[in-house]
């Protein structure tokens, strides 16, 4: 009597963990990309070379914002008849894009009154600064005459058609302009 001999499926389930790369960065104009995935599985019998990927594991992105890689289970198939139950698990990667941090600071200046404005378009830029070409700031404020209080030096910025207010965290510091009154004694003979 010969016996014959067979091998059956592991019927336990193996779980294959993928865990897609994740990536942060400042906004800068510039697109980003992050690619890859990390994978981990529940039993040592089973290896990477047992399955096959059919997606696209890279995830793209420009402006400030977060993007998914969005892999699904369904993008890898099990090619190991050994294994009856294998379910692939995905832990979800991003790429972040954060606001770029731009401080803008207008000048606090005072004169004496002589009839002519005062004014101080400079802004001073700090921080990361605007992506060269998206946008510039100025002061518009102006003041000629002595008034009761001072005059917000307004800062005003000029974008360009790239310019996305989403890609930048702003912070204004306004300066005040104010003009005195004149304290020469001034002597007016008729």
């Amino acid at each position: 009597n010969e016996g014959k001999l067979s091998i059956t499926p592991v019927t336990d389930e193996v779980t294959v963990t993928i865990t897609e790369h994740s990536g942060s960065t400042k906004y800068d104009g510039i697109e980003h990309t992050v690619t890859g995935y990390d994978v981990s599985i529940s039993n040592p019998l089973y290896k990477e070379t047992d399955f096959t990927f059919s997606g696209n594991a890279e995830v793209k992105g420009t402006d400030a914002g977060s993007y998914d890689m969005e892999l699904k289970a369904e993008d890898f198939t099990n090619n190991n008849t050994n294994f009856a139950k294998v379910t692939f698990k995905i832990e979800d990667g991003t790429l972040t894009i954060s606001p770029r941090p731009v401080t803008l600071t207008s000048e606090t200046a005072s004169k004496v009154y002589d009839g002519k404005p005062l004014t101080r378009p400079d802004v001073t830029i700090t921080g990361d600064g605007f992506v060269k070409g998206e946008a510039i700031a100025k002061a518009t404020g102006s003041v000629t005459n002595v008034s009761e209080s001072p005059v917000t030096n307004t800062i005003e910025i000029e974008k360009t058609a790239a310019y996305k207010d989403s890609n930048y965290q702003i912070e204004k510091n306004e300066g005040k302009l104010s003009i005195t009154p004149v304290t020469d004694e001034v002597t007016v003979t008729i």
